[in-house]
């Protein structure tokens, strides 16, 4: 058995790309960095990763996808080949998004920080209160 699937979390590092193939297929294309925990005495690792989004995926990525915005994907990767202005051949892995889930949007400078009032904030039970049989699984 094969099988090719990854997950990512990361943040979107620029605006995305929207495109349509000459057959009027839309493609989103995104920019998407990662971090790996190194260690206490290392330097974290940040990965870029080139991920592609078709159809439904990308129109959802074209409305609410913005530069900063933490997002989690699944997908598969693709390598394929294609032919450069001078003429070579160049080579690229990408992501293909076969699911996505939003995250946080970036920080808007301009909007001020958001206030989290008391009414907005979940509330704290305690264990005791806390019913088994009221709990569905």
């Amino acid at each position: 058995m094969n099988l090719n699937k990854t997950f990512l979390i990361g943040r979107v590092t620029k605006e995305v790309e929207i495109l349509a193939t000459t057959s009027g297929k839309k493609v989103a294309k995104i920019s998407l960095a990662t971090n790996q925990f190194m260690g206490k005495d290392k330097e974290d690792k940040t990965t870029f990763h080139n991920l592609v989004a078709w159809s439904s995926i990308a129109d959802v990525v074209e409305k609410y996808v913005t530069k900063g915005q933490e997002i989690m994907i699944e997908g598969r990767i693709d390598n394929r080949s294609y032919k450069k202005k001078d003429g070579s051949n160049g080579y690229i892995s990408e992501v293909v998004v076969e699911k996505l889930q939003l995250g946080s949007k970036p920080k808007n400078e301009t909007q001020g920080k958001q206030e989290v009032k008391e009414e907005d904030s979940l509330p704290i039970i305690d264990e005791e209160e806390i019913n088994m049989a009221d709990i569905p699984f």
